[in-house]
């Protein structure tokens, strides 16, 4: 019996996974497989290679050849070179940087959060806008009161030079005898 290294597909369609089983050369690609010695993710930035090297080495060593796919991984990984000792054998496998755990990313966002201002709400209504405003700079407002009250003051001054003339046409009615 032949044995061959190869990949098996899983996963859904457009998301492929891959276990890469050591199975009869004469099988079917996702058939029964003599043995699992590893996983390879290609959806994700680096790729998921994991590889038991020592199962892959034994068959190796007893003659199981690999795919072409799978001998790129092994590649990958420094398998390869181990098994034909050559130079690399530590590989050029890639890893992602582990995750920042959710409970620190929650706890970071709490404080951010506690920093936020303390006057209400981050956008305002005009009005309450205006109010705020007016809080912050009762000074500018008085000095706008007082020009203001000038300009009353001269205003009214006219009026009062006008209310003896409704007098004097008041007066003359008074004096007639009422008959």
């Amino acid at each position: 019996m032949a044995a061959k290294i190869r990949l098996a597909r899983m996963g859904k369609i457009r998301t492929p996974h891959y276990r890469i089983v050591v199975a009869d050369s004469r099988a079917a690609r996702n058939s029964r497989a003599i043995e699992e010695i590893g996983r390879y993710s290609p959806g994700q930035e680096p790729s998921v290679i994991k590889v038991d090297s020592s199962r892959a080495l034994y068959w190796l060593s007893v003659g199981a050849k690999p795919t072409a796919a799978v001998e790129a991984l092994l590649k990958i990984t420094g398998d390869w070179q181990k098994h034909y000792d050559l130079p690399g054998k530590e590989g050029t496998l890639r890893v992602a940087a582990p995750k920042e755990s959710k409970l620190i990313r929650f706890e970071a966002a709490v404080k951010e959060a506690m920093n936020e201002p303390k006057d209400g709400a981050t956008t305002l209504k005009k009005k309450a806008a205006d109010r705020l405003a007016a809080k912050k700079e009762p000074v500018v407002q008085a000095e706008a009161a007082a020009p203001a009250a000038e300009h009353v003051e001269e205003v009214a001054a006219p009026v009062e030079e006008a209310a003896p003339a409704v007098e004097e046409v008041a007066a003359p009615a008074a004096e007639t005898p009422a008959e």
